[in-house]
């Protein structure tokens, strides 16, 4: 998997998880080693989820408006998906591109 904003890689990952939620498109967990964490800015923003627990969100500058709040991670998730964990998960409408890469 691979992330673009700005024409810069965010991230690339040939480790990404696949997380299925009924209802909901698939969503790509990259680990967060594979990000260049220098792009991202974390916010104060931040969500719960029954299934997850507590949410954290990061923002793009380098994207502009558009990319604010673009990130997403679980810090602590719940163990029932705890291979989550050091990973980010990205809006596809907040960032250039989430690309399958071979």
């Amino acid at each position: 998997m691979r992330v673009t904003v700005a024409g810069k890689i965010v991230a690339e990952s040939a480790q990404a998880l696949r997380l299925e939620e009924k209802g909901y498109p698939p969503v790509y967990y990259l680990p967060r080693k594979d990000a260049d964490m220098s792009l991202l800015v974390r916010t104060t923003h931040y969500t719960y989820c029954p299934y997850k627990g507590d949410c954290t969100y990061y923002s793009i500058p380098i994207g502009g408006s558009k990319s604010e709040y673009a990130v997403w991670t679980y810090e602590k998730p719940y163990e029932a998906v705890a291979q989550i964990k050091e990973h980010l998960a990205f809006y596809p409408s907040r960032v250039d591109a989430i690309e399958v890469i071979s």
